[in-house]
């Protein structure tokens, strides 16, 4: 069997509300030169019979217990066969049926390591709530990260060989390490903007219900990656940012 171009991974854990949108969301794709995963942590609702009834054909499902969602991610990885890997997890769904193409396109063309785009913020209903609080950069480099989490993790396409391990000594927050050290074993010139919404990204989450610890942990992912000073620097000027973001909600 021929290398896919692309991996998409999705993880999923009791998602039988919420996978039903992502599947067909890969399934609608113009592009077809792909492979879709499924890593399952061994749900106990019918999450593993709708993947089977509404994902692609050959829809590869890995359903067992895992140590957490960045170490289902890792799984993911560790059986990826794709030149690139994007992450789409459950709930979550590519903005239209041209958006892989979209992606490929810029492969075809740059050959770039990192592809990336914007998220916009949806409802269970599927209803566009918002676009999502940050934006992409113009132009990606390792001190754009020092900003926050600009890009969504699953509008962030990586060359497969470039992408490390998850540290799963973040339970949360283990995706914003993931992404600055993606982008440090590139340089700005092989990293391309899509400047487009690539991704529906569902409004709930581990993290949303972890608002304290994630925080923490990204402030030490911060401190590791830009030292101290920014570090703190950078989370008393998210402040205004954060009041502003409650109340748009």
């Amino acid at each position: 069997m021929e290398t896919p171009l692309i991996s998409i991974i999705t993880i999923s854990y009791n998602a039988a509300d919420t996978i039903r949108p992502t599947l067909q969301s890969v399934a609608q794709q113009s592009f077809k030169d792909f492979e879709h995963i499924l890593i399952d942590g061994l749900s106990t609702d019918d999450t593993i019979t709708i993947a089977r009834q509404h994902g692609i054909p050959d829809l590869r499902i890995i359903s067992e217990k895992d140590k957490g969602i960045y170490d289902a991610m890792n799984k993911g990885l560790d059986i990826a066969t794709g030149q690139y890997v994007i992450f789409l997890n459950a709930g979550d769904a590519f903005a239209s049926s041209d958006t892989l193409a979209t992606y490929a396109d810029a492969i075809d063309r740059y050959d770039p390591d990192i592809i990336y785009a914007d998220t916009v913020i949806v409802s269970p209903q599927r209803h566009i709530l918002r676009p999502r609080h940050l934006n992409a950069p113009k132009t990606l480099t390792v001190q754009s990260f020092a900003q926050g989490m600009l890009i969504c993790h699953q509008a962030f396409m990586v060359r497969r060989k470039v992408a490390p391990a998850y540290d799963l000594q973040y339970r949360l927050s283990a995706d914003y390490d993931w992404t600055i050290r993606c982008i440090k074993a590139t340089t700005p010139e092989k990293c391309y903007n899509l400047d487009t919404v690539a991704i529906h990204y569902l409004d709930d989450g581990a993290t949303e219900h972890n608002k304290l610890t994630s925080l923490r942990e990204r402030f030490d992912i911060m401190k590791h990656h830009y030292g101290l000073t920014t570090a703190v620097a950078r989370h008393i000027s998210f402040i205004p940012r954060a009041i502003a973001r409650r109340f748009r909600k």
